[in-house]
């Protein structure tokens, strides 16, 4: 006779978060056997023991945009990160960040550190180098090494040029620090990058 779970035991056993388990119900990747009048996720614990995988098999996605005018961006990332771990058949969790690539005290980018230090992970996919850190990235690339832990980067291909990639990290510090002097929401805040933002547009 099978037995049915409901959604939190059933991330339990998977070693991820029901928010996971949500996000892989609406992409297909693993649907509920079963749904109560009142929305109630159940899980059928024989199939889900056939999915079950060891921790330190799971994959990451990392997703990052530096504002609140970039959350379409992000929202592509995500899928972007979706689709090539569920075509890849790996078990994995996307980790999504809204701030500066200087900032390290960003929710997702600590519980991605933990996760590496403990080695809880297996593999990092990012759609691009910059998404992960603006500096720094190459501490944390050398940590995976050091975990042996996979780096995964699907677009490397689509690197910008010394110049281009100058300019975005003059606009990163800009950004930061303007809005530490005048307030992320400040008007002044805002003029400020707008006018970086043509100054370093008409210097390309």
């Amino acid at each position: 006779m099978s037995r049915f779970i409901k959604i939190g035991k059933a991330a339990k056993i998977l070693g991820v978060s029901v928010q996971t388990l949500r996000r892989w119900e609406e992409i297909g990747y693993l649907v509920p056997d079963r749904k109560s009048t009142g929305d109630t996720r159940y899980y059928n614990l024989d199939k889900l023991m056939d999915k079950k995988v060891l921790e330190s098999d799971l994959t990451i996605g990392y997703a990052r945009v530096s504002s609140h005018d970039q959350k379409e961006d992000l929202k592509r990332q995500a899928e972007a990160l979706s689709t090539y771990c569920i075509k890849q058949g790996w078990n994995f969790e996307i980790l999504q960040d809204l701030g500066s690539g200087m900032n390290y005290q960003k929710k997702g980018l600590k519980t991605l550190l933990d996760a590496i230090v403990e080695k809880k992970i297996s593999r990092l996919v990012l759609t691009h180098k910059d998404r992960l850190l603006r500096f720094g990235a190459e501490l944390i690339f050398a940590l995976c090494e050091k975990r042996q832990i996979e780096i995964v980067i699907i677009n490397k291909g689509d690197d910008v040029s010394f110049e281009e990639e100058l300019a975005q990290d003059v606009l990163e510090i800009i950004t930061v620090f303007s809005a530490r002097l005048y307030g992320s929401r400040s008007r002044k805040n805002k003029k400020l990058i707008e006018a970086a933002k043509v100054l370093i547009s008409d210097d390309k």
